[in-house]
């Protein structure tokens, strides 16, 4: 019992900077105190004291904000970051070094008896006000993004973000180096493109910038055809792009600083 104690208070240090020391984290982590009131409530429930498994855990709601059922099987070294509106549900089974943030819900989808809550394997992380609903699992490492409304399965490694939940496909440095020059030339960002916010709208534009790629290659293949087989046609000369139609700061400002110059010239 001491050593999952300790396993506890080390993962909380691991993966909270906040934490300064072992008495804080007793005294002041609700999300520490909301697992160990469950697996009192669970230890209860499997020697088949439900009415009791369940008083313990009402009593760690009242005191933390977090549902935990007391039928829910939770892994070693879970971590409750924030926590306040957690409900994890009773068929829940939640693997090794697992993490929640405040407002996560593991629910269900039916009323029938059985298995109708999510499993969590081991390393997944679950970002804040999540939803992941239903009885299938989520892989080993897997991460769920803040308020992305999950119903399907998640595959191992994977992310998952938005409503409905989405997997989402890291590109090749080559493909976002070629999406990113081909977004320059259009004149604006491609928000979200980077791996630091993945987005499904972003991999949409992400696709669509591939595309545009792949259209322009081969009308210039189908071209340098045309002529080789002894065409004269000449190509409609394109419209620049929006934001090649106005200069740079610096181009503005030597234009301005040119046309001054060329005022007091004529005076």
């Amino acid at each position: 019992m001491f050593k999952g104690i300790r396993e506890d208070i080390q993962s909380v240090f691991h993966r909270d900077p906040a934490a300064r020391n072992a008495f804080e984290i007793i005294t002041c982590y609700p999300g520490l105190h909301a697992v160990w009131l469950h697996r009192l409530a669970h230890g209860l429930w499997v020697r088949n004291w439900k009415w009791l498994a369940r008083m313990v855990s009402n009593l760690g709601r009242w005191l933390t904000g977090i549902e935990i059922h007391p039928g829910a099987k939770i892994g070693r070294r879970f971590f409750i970051d924030h926590g306040l509106g957690i409900v994890i549900g009773e068929t829940a089974e939640i693997g090794d070094d697992v993490t929640l943030y405040q407002g996560v819900t593991l629910g269900g989808t039916s009323w029938n008896k059985g298995k109708r809550h999510p499993t969590l394997e081991d390393g997944v992380v679950v970002g804040a006000g999540a939803k992941v609903l239903g009885p299938f699992t989520v892989g080993a490492g897997a991460k769920i993004g803040s308020n992305a409304v999950v119903t399907k399965a998640v595959p191992a490694g994977a992310t998952a973000v938005g409503i409905p939940g989405r997997i989402i496909v890291k590109a090749t440095d080559e493909q976002e180096a070629k999406r990113r020059a081909i977004a320059e030339r259009f004149g604006f960002d491609a928000y979200g493109m980077s791996e630091d916010m993945p987005d499904p709208v972003a991999r949409s534009i992400g696709q669509i910038l591939d595309h545009l790629e792949a259209v322009e290659e081969r009308l210039e293949g189908m071209c340098e055809a045309m002529h080789q087989l002894g065409s004269d046609y000449q190509g409609k000369k394109l419209p620049e792009l929006p934001g090649m139609a106005f200069p740079c700061s610096e181009q503005a400002d030597e234009a301005s600083a040119s046309g001054s110059e060329d005022e007091q010239a004529e005076k």
